[in-house]
């Protein structure tokens, strides 16, 4: 206890700086991986076999592959491609691909738990696709898997410490704890603040997202 007063002491404002920039990493990759995720499963609803194989095939790439692996191609292969992404784009947009298969793998056994007979109604009121997608398919398929987005939040909360493998523009938890154990013999008491912000934050987004599916539950 005393290792860990004394750290916070020395390494406070640190901690505080590193928390936020988590935060922030995990803001801006997983707004647009979840829109792009939905966009991937309206996509793959439309009657197109050709649009469809390939957006699976999206989905079943970018839902496999190693995050790290993703980012050491982002970084280090795309610019003999002429494409020069820094660095803090490039973390962004690896959390981002990859949450966007989930959040599209996610959708697409939300909306099979929908009867078809929803479907079938809204079709006999003349309702028509994009219509059917928008107020029918969707809201029901996105109330069906709160929960796993919830997971996939934490999971890309804890992903963000990718931003440790790269020169990046700050420090977020991981890289921090790594530079007190460099400089210092600290190492376990940082890890120990670090594993408690990373379990905090975990929890906090698992309270939200356990209020938000009761209330999914009520509107059903």
């Amino acid at each position: 206890m005393c290792d860990i007063a004394r750290l916070l002491a020395d390494y406070g404002p640190a901690f505080g700086q590193a928390l936020l920039l988590t935060w922030k990493l995990t803001v801006l990759s997983f707004v647009p991986g979840f829109l792009l995720g939905v966009v991937v499963t309206v996509l793959r609803l439309l009657p197109l076999p050709p649009l469809r194989l390939a957006l699976t095939a999206y989905v079943e790439i970018f839902r496999n592959i190693p995050s790290v692996a993703l980012l050491i191609f982002i970084v280090f292969a795309l610019p003999d491609l002429d494409v020069v992404i820094d660095y803090e784009p490039s973390v962004i947009l690896t959390l981002a691909l990859v949450c966007s298969a989930f959040t599209a793998d996610y959708l697409r056994s939300g909306i099979n738990t929908i009867p078809g007979g929803h479907i079938e109604a809204a079709l006999s009121l003349g309702m028509r696709p994009r219509h059917i997608i928008s107020t029918v398919i969707l809201p029901q398929a996105l109330r069906a898997v709160v929960q796993p987005m919830t997971s996939l939040l934490i999971a890309l909360m804890l992903s963000t410490l990718l931003a440790s493998q790269v020169p990046f523009p700050g420090r977020e938890l991981t890289a921090l704890v790594s530079k007190i154990a460099t400089d210092s013999a600290a190492g376990m008491a940082a890890f120990a603040v670090a594993a408690a912000m990373y379990v905090a934050t975990g929890l906090l987004i698992a309270w939200a997202g356990s209020a938000l599916e009761k209330k999914a539950r009520i509107l059903r």
